[in-house]
């Protein structure tokens, strides 16, 4: 258990929620001293190293494990032909098959870079060496290399992703103005900056992992699971992540492998997945490709949207992209028809990558939307808001909030859009051309359960305690944030406790639904800390309070007293020692009345069953962005930077608004990378990830970020959680990528539908 004690920087008001408040841990990330999961100290380590496959598809025949077995400290070699054990675990929404065995080791090969085998030695050096003599015997078949390759196909349609409502060939056939083109986005990896690992530790059949994790229940299911373990005897701990954008919420193959062997071998074992084992052992964005369709009149009404998109996947799972994610609420259209496959590939099962689906899909809308504003001659800005949604028209709900109109109209207004030019290749600065261009996003509101508990102390700290986690959004502060409105107690005479598995459950934190689910547990939990405090001042025969004929008591400050100053005013430590108390305990969940079993709580906590999408319910919630980009074309070699960004958002109510603008900022900054950089390659004879490292997958650095202006137009949406926040960690990067690549268009007059946006496209 780690805590994480508070330091108040800023004003008294900062202390609650809205706040500006510094991050608590970033003094500890800075300094060195946040320990992260794999630099625990474990005593009596051995270290793990994964042996993946070198084909796109076939089967093990054999593994010759005698030259590594030789190499002084290797312990053990782990191959397919050696019984694990395990059996496979519940999907996200805890649906589970019935005895079937799983193989994170397995015979047959679906793709290149598939962990095959592992080597266990005294040293991580050791086994390295060693993992370099495993021969492998190949039965090679062909294999579809990407979502480009001609054996790939149309794949496979995903009739729970289709859409339609009214008319929409009918109405695009008949719409005086028509668009149509294909947009198409790379493979993507999520690139975190920590890479992924483990450490496994038994103490009989009680299992501890040590691991970066989004979601510490989930995986502690996980693993539960694998093994045939209760619950309870799985213990997750992750106080720190160093990134996940998405790639640490679920436990991996290599988890499995490590855990394993550590049970095998009777001691602890540590797994550190290389830099370039990082592409494949788990999956990044999948390739995607869609037309999109508009028909409007000819003063710029929509009148149709038709879109058709794919996204490759793995030759084992389906897992959808969802390209039309964000294609049917953006506008208001009365005729609309999406259809969405899955082509699959021999690659590791893509997953989610910040944004998921709702990225790709407002690329393709975005420039779509751009393309009919210049066929129309119309300025992008005024077609958009000419089409503004006063509804949901895919679900018939009025929004919740919907601020996207005060997003385009103020966004333009800081960004001077008023004194764009039309026409392309118009607007330059010497040998540079520049460019404006506008991408809407949306991320939707969703919403999980979750646990909390709060412990008063003798000496007047307050403890906020949960299993949730924080890889550097804020959760640590904007908790004792939430506690110290709730309580009355100052925020830096409170600590928070974040990251174990065996604390009170927490939403995971993806989709952006946990800031909303965890500040709603707290805030209930708080509130009933307050009133069983107060409770216990007015009622018990040994406090100071109770015979002052006051009805009711305030907190304030971290002292108690009555209303109308009847008797003393106590701090916390005064009331705490004449109660006699060491500590008041109290834990709250915002499950309904009818799931508060142990075993309804655990189904909560560890899959994602209960989770309320945005229009579960009386209305359609979700947030809302509109970005503006300036780029600068070099007319002379075609490179493209990008000058500026002015980028206003509807989340909600900001719990705390400095953490929510480095998280915009944040999303941005990838955004930047999906637009000018990031592309995963693929060589067409194997299936292999030829840039599978961080010097040839390009990543923006400082030198390619320029100054970006956020702005916050958000109202509270209480429909969308308890303290009106909507989420904030996803949407930022959603609409960047369309914004920069019209942008590019209005400075080059070349329309480029393909991401990135590299310099031999334009030239």
């Amino acid at each position: 258990m780690t805590i994480m004690e508070t330091r108040k920087h800023g004003s008294a008001a900062d202390g609650l929620v809205g706040g500006r408040l510094s991050r608590f841990e970033g003094d500890l990330k800075v300094t060195g001293a946040a320990t992260y999961a794999l630099e625990y100290p474990v005593d009596g380590l051995a270290h793990a190293v994964l042996v993946q496959s070198t084909i796109a598809a076939g089967t093990v025949v054999a593994v010759d494990a005698s030259q590594a077995l030789a190499v002084p400290g290797v312990l053990m070699v782990l191959t397919p032909e050696d019984d694990l054990g395990l059996m496979t675990a519940s999907d996200w929404y805890g649906n589970r098959p019935e005895n079937q065995p799983f193989l994170p080791l397995p015979r047959e090969v679906t793709y290149n870079g598939q962990s095959i085998a592992a080597v266990v030695g005294e040293s991580r050096e050791q086994a390295i060496e060693a993992a370099k003599l495993v021969r492998v015997i190949y039965e090679e078949k062909p294999g579809i290399a990407d979502i480009d390759d001609a054996k790939a196909g149309k794949g496979k349609l995903m009739d729970n992703l289709s859409v339609a409502w009214g008319d929409a060939e009918a109405a695009f056939a008949a719409a005086p103005v028509r668009v149509e083109a294909e947009y198409r986005t790379p493979r993507e990896y999520h690139v975190a900056m920590e890479p992924h690992g483990l450490t496994a530790k038994w103490d009989g059949d009680q299992l501890t992992v040590w691991e970066p994790s989004q979601w510490t229940h989930g995986m502690q299911r996980n693993y539960a699971e694998w093994f045939g373990l209760p619950i309870e005897n799985v213990r997750m701990i992750s106080p720190f992540i160093g990134g996940g954008f998405g790639s640490k919420g679920v436990a991996l193959p290599y988890g499995a492998v490590a855990a394993a062997a550590a049970r095998k071998l009777g001691r602890p074992v540590k797994l550190a997945v290389t830099r370039p084992q990082n592409f494949t052992s788990y999956g990044g964005r999948a390739a995607t490709r869609q037309t999109i369709a508009l028909g409007a009149t000819e003063d710029g009404v929509l009148q149709a949207i038709i879109h058709r998109g794919a996204n490759e996947t793995s030759t084992y799972t389906d897992y959808p992209e969802q390209t039309g994610a964000a294609t049917p609420i953006l506008y208001k259209v009365e005729n609309f028809s999406s259809q969405s496959r899955v082509v699959p590939v021999n690659t590791v099962t893509p997953g989610a990558l910040r944004g998921p689906g709702k990225n790709p899909s407002a690329f393709g809308i975005e420039c779509a939307m751009e393309e009919l504003a210049y066929k129309l001659g119309m300025d992008p800005l005024e077609l958009r808001l000419k089409n503004y949604a006063d509804h949901d028209y895919q679900s018939g709900k009025p929004w919740s909030t919907r601020q996207l109109r005060e997003a385009l109209t103020q966004g333009a207004e800081a960004f001077g859009w008023s004194r764009r030019s039309h026409e392309p290749r118009s607007m330059r600065d010497g040998r540079q051309l520049v460019g404006w261009g506008i991408g809407c996003g949306t991320f939707p509101v969703l919403r999980a359960p979750s646990a909390a508990m709060i412990r008063i102390l003798a000496n007047g700290r307050v403890e906020v305690v949960s299993g949730a986690i924080d890889m550097g959004q804020g959760t640590y502060t904007i908790l004792a944030q939430t506690a110290s409105e709730a309580l009355g107690v100052p925020v830096d005479q409170i600590d928070v406790v974040l990251g174990d598995s065996r604390l009170p459950g927490s939403a995971i934190a993806g989709g952006s639904m946990l800031a909303g689910s965890i500040t709603g547990a707290v805030h209930k939990t708080a509130a009933a800390a307050r009133d069983e405090l107060i409770g216990l001042a007015l009622n018990d025969p040994n406090s100071p309070l109770r015979d002052t004929g006051a009805n009711t008591l305030t907190v304030s400050n971290g002292r108690i007293a009555s209303e109308l100053g009847q008797g003393p005013a106590l701090s916390l430590p005064e009331l705490m020692a004449a109660l006699g108390r060491t500590e008041i305990e109290v834990v709250r969940n915002t499950l309904p009345e009818d799931a508060q079993s142990l075993t309804d709580q655990n189904a909560a906590w560890s899959s994602m069953a209960r989770v309320q999408g945005p229009t579960m319910g009386d209305y359609s919630m979700h947030s809302w962005c509109a970005h503006f980009a300036e780029v600068r074309v070099d007319e002379d070699f075609g490179t493209v930077r990008v000058s500026r960004i002015v980028s206003a958002f509807d989340c909600g109510r900001l719990y705390n608004p400095k953490m929510v603008e480095s998280q915009w900022r944040g999303g941005i900054i990838m955004g930047i990378g999906q637009a000018l950089f990031e592309e995963g390659l693929v060589d067409g004879r194997n299936g292999r990830t030829i840039n599978n490292n961080v010097g040839d997958y390009l990543v923006p650095t400082n030198s390619d970020i320029p100054h970006i202006q956020v702005i916050s137009v958000g109202v509270p949406d209480h429909q969308a959680s308890a303290l009106g926040g909507k989420g904030v960690g996803e949407v930022g990067i959603v609409g960047v990528a369309p914004a920069i690549a019209n942008a590019v268009f209005h400075a080059t007059g070349k329309r480029v539908r393909d991401l990135p946006l590299t310099l031999d496209k334009l030239l």
